[in-house]
């Protein structure tokens, strides 16, 4: 097992034992540094994992390569005995057919080289890139969930702000009015007073 699979085990059996929020059956209470620790870990086996398997896949290439190399080589040493059979005038035709069957013999072997090899660096790569694949997706998975929970707590910030918000508004609104009201009380004995004094300079 891979240490990014461990990794990824590691991080599945934390969040399982993650308590859940109050009142919620799908939020749960996370360390954030020890999620953060195992999630740079992961990120930074992801490259050399991806390497370990683009080596693989070359040295695949080169398994094939080489056993094109051997077909060739087989098909040419047969071509020289060949050659070397036809060149004797008293066996010439059975220097001809032998060279045939050998001619024959080497190609089957060839195609049956390449077939095998061809085969074997398919399934490999298959293999690697299907191992790398569900090794992305679960990252994918990790980083989905992570995201909904930080839109979550986002919002849920949002909306105190928002209530809180509201409350200093009304709490303005009310005071405005209050020292309204006051100023207005103020201004009514003096404005009653001129018309008192002149009642009294009439008497």
């Amino acid at each position: 097992m891979s240490r990014i699979e461990q990794l990824i085990g590691e991080i599945e059996e934390y969040i399982d034992s993650c308590k859940y929020q109050p009142l919620s059956n799908s939020k749960i209470l996370v360390n954030k540094e020890e999620m953060e620790e195992l999630l740079v870990e992961l990120r930074l086996r992801v490259p050399d994992e991806i390497k370990k398997y683009q080596k693989i896949i070359s040295q695949q290439d080169a398994i094939l390569a080489d056993a094109k190399n051997q077909a060739e080589s087989m098909i040419q040493d047969a071509k020289q005995q060949t050659e070397e059979m036809v060149s004797e005038n008293e066996i010439m035709q059975q220097a001809y057919t032998k060279a045939n069957e050998l001619v024959q013999q080497a190609q089957a072997q060839a195609d049956q080289i390449l077939a095998n090899a061809t085969a074997e660096s398919n399934n490999m790569k298959l293999n690697a890139i299907q191992y790398t694949d569900s090794i992305l997706a679960s990252i994918e998975t990790l980083m989905s969930h992570s995201m909904v929970e930080q839109q979550s707590r986002y919002q849920a910030l949002m909306e105190n702000m928002q209530q809180t918000y509201d409350v200093v508004v009304s709490n303005r609104r009310e005071l405005n009015t209050a020292v309204y009201q006051q100023e207005t009380a103020e201004q009514q004995p003096a404005a009653s007073a001129p018309a008192a004094s002149a009642q009294d300079d009439a008497q």
